[in-house]
This record gives C-alpha cells, structure tokens and sequence, in this order.
C-alpha cells in the first residue's frame, strides 16, 4: 500500500466540516482530512494486520512524511503494538526520527504511544531517550515523560522498574523550573499518575520541588494523593507544600 492510498481511504471517513474543526482546535499548520480517531484506529488495524513489517515500515515512514495530520496519526498507530517481530529495531528508530518533529500534543502523544510500546519491550532504550531532556526542542523533553508513562502505572514494580522509576523522577525534577506550560503539564501527568499506586513517592517529589512549579501542575500533580479528610484545601497544600 502507498502512502497515497492509504490517504485517500482515510478522506473516505472525513466527515463534513471536522477538517476545518481539528485545525481550528489543534492549531498546527498541517492539512487535516476530517478523520476521527476511531476509523483512523480500524484502518490502521486492518493495515497492521494485512502488511509484511517492511512495507508497515515504509507506509508508516510516507504516511508521517505527508505531514497530514491524520497521516501522521495513521503513522504513529501502524507502530502502536506490544510485540514487532521479527526485529522491533527500526520501529524504533522511525519512532525516534520523528521525535524532533513534535510540534503539537496530538500528533506527539500519538507517537509516545507507540514509543512507549517499544520502550517497555527494550528499557534500555531509555539511553536513547535521556539526550532528549537536555534538548532545546521543548516537544522532544516532553516526550522523554510522555513516553516513560508506563512504569508510573506498576502495582508491584520490579527492583529494575524502581530505578527507572527514580532515573525519570530525576528528569522531571530537571524541568519544574521549566515555564513551558506543556512541560509542567508533563511534570504534573508523571506525578499525578504514580501517586496511584505509588502516593508517599509522589508526595515526597512534590515536597522536594512543588515550590518550582506553576501553581496549576501543582495541584493537578497533587490531585489523587489521599488524605485524612475531605477538608476542601488545594491538594498541593495536602501534600505539604
């Protein structure tokens, strides 16, 4: 399948007047087809089905190089998969060209998905990942916590999964001073998502560097910690701060 076709069979799903709403609302200056996310998630099932890994490759890499918003959804989503046999090696890599590309959350978190897939199969690409945080390209230090998400989600985490645990904590505890809003936004996702499962760690982050970040992150970071009673404070005072 061409990059080509594979567009025209997504404009087949456009819908009357949503092209004009994604751009309205994603704000990125790319085409946009109009698709919604749960064809784009049928087709691109059907294609990973269907290709040899080599052609899902090649579509992936033409579909992202379109730079249509859809497009490059499709792109992300024909990687999206626990296991890529024979070799996940170059899905991968196509992930990690793409990275500095990151211009909207969207398209970004589409592709984290399907890099954390590949992250979790092979942790130590976390090697790869790490230059990212001390890159100028704020989508691409982003990216380093977007796509690390999963071992904030560990009900029983290994030795191994506490060290990358604490190695991304670090990252994090690197950007609170950060006043992107998209990379406090970050911060606050990692946080508020381990303090599920992992609460006192959160708390004890969130004491050691909350006063750094913009008072939004704060509290989002600080949502589900538990506390003695429902008094109506801001969390971010509930976790100490």
């Amino acid at each position: 399948m061409t990059a080509a076709a594979a567009l025209d069979a997504l404009s087949c799903a456009a819908q009357p007047g949503k092209a004009a709403e994604m751009a309205a609302y994603h704000k990125a200056e790319r085409p946009y087809l109009g698709v919604a996310n749960p064809d784009i998630d049928r087709m691109t099932r059907d294609w990973r089905r269907a290709l040899p890994l080599a052609d899902r490759l090649a579509l992936a890499e033409a579909l992202w190089a379109s730079d249509v918003h859809e497009g490059r959804i499709a792109a992300a989503k024909l990687l999206t998969q626990a296991r890529i046999r024979p070799d996940d090696g170059p899905a991968w890599e196509l992930i990690c060209r793409w990275v500095p590309e990151f211009d909207a959350w969207a398209v970004a978190d589409h592709a984290a998905i399907a890099g954390q897939k590949r992250l979790v199969w092979a942790p130590a690409r976390l090697d790869d990942v790490e230059p990212w945080t001390r890159s100028e390209h704020m989508w691409s230090r982003r990216a380093a916590l977007v796509m690390t998400l999963p071992w904030t989600k560990l009900r029983n985490p290994k030795p191994e999964d506490l060290e990358i645990r604490e190695r991304v904590l670090g990252w994090a505890a690197g950007y609170v001073s950060d006043p992107d809003w998209f990379i406090q936004k970050a911060v606050a996702w990692w946080v508020r998502d381990l303090s599920r499962h992992a609460p006192e760690r959160s708390r004890e982050f969130l004491v050691a560097n909350g006063d750094q970040m913009k008072s939004f992150a704060r509290r989002e970071a600080a949502r589900h910690l538990p506390s003695s009673a429902d008094d109506g404070q801001d969390p971010s005072t509930k976790a100490g701060l």
